[in-house]
């Protein structure tokens, strides 16, 4: 059925087409012979040329020429067949020549709806593709708006601002939102200059900001500065910023780009955590000094008590008939010599006691390893245990803080004491200084006890972890802990044949790590 219509389709096309010419021919000479029936001019060459020019326009080229054949045709033998030939080939020649005139101006009419439809479709799909285009812009211009909400808010909560400002003039070319409300202005007001910019950094912070950005503006490098601000209410905020340069296709520095974070938050959590660990620290030594209490009595007692007998002797030779001068005073000397001991060791308690921030200084790390040496002398005899001390002369003085570095050898002391004080054979505590290289210093506490924990080596200086039954586990933790502040390093190795040793090196002259 649908093949039947496809195939008449065509076929009636062709008979449209075909029956126009003889339609439209029909039509010129039924008019003519109306104008002739009332004795009017003769039209049938124009009423002709007409009917050729319908049918090539409406029914194509092929039934344009049959129109043109039977104009000549109805010329020639309907309309004035008493011509002569000459005016008949002429009156032919007329059609025809109009007939190929037609052939042109229609072929040509068609490739001009060639190219219309051509032009047409072209357009069409250009209408199509721009409002694809048009459409994915709308799309993209969601999504960019989108983003810049989740930026604007991933900037709000991470506390971050964004900014770049040229480097000729040092106007600001960008500040978001989060910028203007971590250094306390209105976006309102427009874009603050440099100046006002530069107000806002803490007077005792700006030299060092300042010098940052010139140098990296020197070197057209990255930089990373941290530094305050001063809002006109007083309130200070620590700022992090970080900035990247922007060269051009010369390579000349044009802009930074960057973030300026606010840390204030981690700045004050940061300082609570060092006066917790402060405290932890200081607790930890009250709790040890109250362990060696017994020790620290019976050393204290040895110089109060040879002052006594000192102060005895003394009187015995003044109260004599003949007062013995000379050994009076050289027993008042030894009972000031006492007397300064016990004077000394109760004033390294009382530091050890003391609680304050840490305070570096120039310290001899010999010094202390004698002041704690002595200081644990007591608890050392008392468990039958030797302390041997070998110190490399000349050593060069680092910055520490000396009741830190004092709790760090009293911690490995007491170890060691402890790992020694149910063992058998040679008990010895030793204690050794040296260089480790041109800029660290290196100490050693070793012990000939039950060494370390096979199983649990790597965890010695976590916090909590302990093998003692009445540990709190804090004690290596801490000491490590107080190293590292002071840009050093503490680890453990066994001792050979039994024991355990325990390192740390420290800087020489080297500024504190926080």
């Amino acid at each position: 059925m649908g093949e039947t219509n496809w195939i008449a389709r065509p076929a009636a096309s062709v008979i449209l087409r075909y029956g126009l010419a003889f339609a439209s021919v029909a039509a010129a000479f039924g008019l003519a012979d109306a104008f002739l029936y009332f004795h009017l001019p003769q039209p049938f060459t124009a009423f002709a040329l007409t009917a050729i020019a319908i049918t090539f326009w409406y029914g194509g080229s092929k039934p344009g020429i049959l129109a043109a054949l039977l104009s000549c045709f109805v010329r020639s033998y309907l309309f004035e067949s008493e011509v002569n030939v000459v005016s008949r080939v002429l009156y032919n020649l007329v059609f025809l020549i109009f007939a190929l005139l037609m052939t042109v101006v229609t072929r040509a009419r068609d490739e001009l709806e060639v190219r219309v439809a051509e032009r047409t479709a072209d357009l069409t799909r250009t209408n199509e593709d721009l409002k694809l285009q048009i459409a994915e812009r709308k799309r993209a211009e969601a999504d960019l708006q989108a983003s810049q909400a989740y930026l604007a808010e991933a900037q709000r909560l991470s506390h971050t601002g964004s900014w770049v400002w040229e480097i000729v003039g040092r106007d600001a070319l960008h500040l978001s939102e989060e910028w203007y409300r971590i250094y306390g202005f209105d976006p309102g007001d427009g874009v603050p200059d440099w100046e006002k910019r530069l107000q806002r950094v803490h007077p005792e912070d700006r030299a060092r900001w300042q010098g940052t950005l010139d140098q990296a503006i020197d070197k057209q490098s990255e930089y990373e500065v941290e530094f305050r601000i001063l809002l006109p209410d007083g309130t200070v905020k620590h700022i992090h910023s970080v900035g990247h340069p922007v060269l051009n296709a010369s390579g000349d520095l044009v802009q930074f780009l960057g973030s300026s974070t606010d840390i204030t938050e981690r700045k004050q959590a940061e300082e609570a955590l060092r006066q917790m660990q402060s405290d932890l620290t200081h607790v930890s030594r009250v709790s040890t000094m109250g362990e060696l209490t017994a020790s620290l009595a019976h050393e204290i007692n040895q110089p109060i008590a040879a002052a006594v007998t000192d102060a005895s002797t003394c009187l015995r030779w003044l109260t004599r008939d003949h007062p013995d001068v000379e050994e009076a005073r050289e027993a008042a000397l030894r009972m000031v010599k006492d007397a300064s001991r016990a004077a000394e060791i109760i004033s390294r308690i009382r530091v050890l006691f003391k609680k304050g921030t840490p305070q570096r200084e120039l310290v001899d790390i010999n010094q202390i390893i004698r002041e704690m040496a002595t200081l644990m002398r007591g608890e050392a005899t008392r468990h039958s245990i030797s302390v041997r001390t070998e110190l490399a002369a000349d050593l060069p003085q680092l910055i520490g803080d000396r009741v830190q570095l004092q709790q760090v050898l009293m911690n490995l002391m007491i170890n060691g004491l402890d790992a020694m004080k149910d063992g058998e054979g040679t008990r010895e505590l030793a204690i050794k200084s040296q260089r480790a290289d041109d800029d660290h210093l290196q100490v050693s506490v070793s012990d000939k006890g039950v060494g370390l924990p096979h199983q649990n080596a790597d965890q010695i200086f976590n916090a909590f972890f302990t093998t003692k039954i009445h540990g709190t586990g804090m004690g290596l933790r801490i000491s490590r802990t107080i190293v590292e502040s002071h840009g050093g390093r503490l680890w453990a190795s066994d001792n050979s044949p039994r024991g355990a040793i325990f390192y740390f090196i420290l800087p020489i002259k080297a500024d504190a790590h926080e």
